[in-house]
C-alpha cells in the first residue's frame, strides 16, 4: 500500500474515532433518541459556579466550539467573588464588558449560525448590581437572562429562579426565606447583611421561596418543564455541606443545606427536568452529580476542585446525562 493511501487511511480512521467519541459524549446508543428512528436530540451543556475563573470559562468555550451543542444552561454564580465588589466595585462590571462579552462575541462570530443558545441565572455569590451588565449581553444576543421567567425550547418549557435560602454569607442579594421566616443555626437572615441594590422592607421579610415557585409557574402543566436553579433540593444528593460534627454555641449544624421549598415543589409538581447548583462540595462527599426525584431528573454541575464541571446531555433523554471535570 502507497504511503499515500496508508496515511490517508489512517486520517480518516483517527476522525472517524473523534466524531464517534464526541456522539457518545451526548448519546447512549441504546437510547430512544437513537434507535427510534434517530429522534429530534437538543444537545445541551450544563455548567454552575464558575465564580469568574477565565479558565473555567475558556475551557467551556473551547468545548462549545469543538462539539456545538444547541443549548448552553448558566446556573449561577458566574461572576467573580461577591467580596470583589465590596472592595472595588468595578470589577465585575470589568468581567462582563472585558472579558464575558468579548468572548462570547467571540464565539458568536466564529460559530455563525451554529452558535447556541446561552440560557443563564446568577447565584447568591453574584451582585444584583450586576443586572445591567447581564441585560447588555442579552440585548448583544449573547445569551438570555431567565431570572424569574421562562422562555421556551420546542415542547419544553424553561424556567429561571435564583434564590437560595438563608446561608452563612453576608451579601443578601439573591436569598429568600424558604418556607417560612425561620433561619438555621449559622445563617444570616436575609434581613440582616448587605445589598448591592435597595429592596422594598415587606419583600425582604415576607418573601419566600414556596411563594416565588408557586407564582413563578401558576397553573402551567410541568411535565415538560425544566427548571434551572441554583439552590439544590434539601436532603438529596445535591445538597451536601461538609458540615459534619460541626456546632455553633453546642447546636449541631444540618447537613443538608438545600431549598425544603425547592424539594416539596419537585415532589408535588414532578417537572421533567431540574439542573442546581450552589454546594461546590456535595458531589464530592455524596459521590454523585445528580438524583431523582420520582419522575424527576436532577441534575448538578457544581464542584469544588479547580477544574470546569461539564455535563452534557440531550434534552430529550436527560436521564443518560454525563458529567466531566474539565
Amino acid at each position: 500500500m502507497a504511503r499515500e493511501t496508508v496515511a490517508s487511511f489512517r486520517v480518516a480512521s483517527y476522525n472517524s474515532s473523534v466524531s464517534l467519541r464526541l456522539l457518545k459524549r451526548f448519546l447512549r446508543f441504546d437510547s430512544p433518541s437513537v434507535t427510534e428512528g434517530m429522534a429530534r436530540v437538543t444537545r445541551c451543556f450544563f455548567a454552575s459556579d464558575l465564580h469568574g475563573r477565565t479558565h473555567r470559562y475558556m475551557r467551556l468555550f473551547a468545548a462549545i466550539n469543538d462539539e456545538r451543542p444547541e443549548i448552553v444552561f448558566l446556573g449561577g454564580d458566574l461572576l467573580p467573588n461577591a467580596f470583589s465588589h465590596v472592595m472595588d466595585d468595578r470589577l465585575s462590571a470589568d468581567f462582563i464588558a472585558d472579558f464575558l462579552a468579548v468572548e462570547l462575541d467571540k464565539l458568536k462570530n466564529s460559530l455563525s449560525t451554529a452558535y447556541p443558545r446561552f440560557l443563564a441565572i446568577l447565584g447568591n455569590d453574584d451582585p444584583q448590581a450586576e443586572e445591567p451588565a447581564i441585560h447588555d449581553l442579552e440585548q448583544a444576543g449573547l445569551l438570555e437572562y431567565l431570572h424569574n421567567r421562562p422562555t421556551s425550547i420546542g415542547p419544553y418549557q424553561v424556567f429561571g429562579y435564583p434564590f437560595t435560602p438563608p446561608s452563612p454569607f453576608q451579601l443578601k442579594d439573591w436569598e429568600r426565606y424558604d418556607v417560612s421566616r425561620h433561619v438555621d443555626v449559622g445563617a444570616v437572615s436575609p434581613e440582616d447583611g448587605y445589598r448591592t441594590v435597595p429592596v422594598p422592607e415587606e419583600v425582604i421579610r415576607y418573601s419566600t421561596i414556596a411563594e416565588d415557585l408557586e407564582n413563578l409557574v401558576e397553573d402551567t402543566p410541568l411535565d415538560q418543564a425544566v427548571f434551572l436553579f441554583h439552590a439544590p433540593p434539601y436532603q438529596s444528593k445535591l445538597d451536601r455541606a461538609d458540615l459534619d460534627g460541626k456546632t455553633i454555641d453546642h447546636a449541631p449544624l444540618d447537613v443538608h443545606v438545600g431549598s425544603i421549598a425547592i424539594r416539596r415543589f419537585i415532589q408535588e409538581k414532578q417537572p421533567y427536568l431540574t439542573m442546581h447548583g450552589h454546594i461546590h462540595e456535595s458531589p464530592r462527599i455524596t459521590g454523585s452529580w445528580r438524583d431523582q426525584i420520582g419522575k424527576t431528573t436532577c441534575l448538578s454541575g457544581s464542584h469544588d476542585g479547580k477544574e470546569l464541571s461539564l455535563v452534557r446531555f440531550a434534552l430529550e433523554n436527560p436521564q443518560a446525562a454525563t458529567r466531566e471535570l474539565v
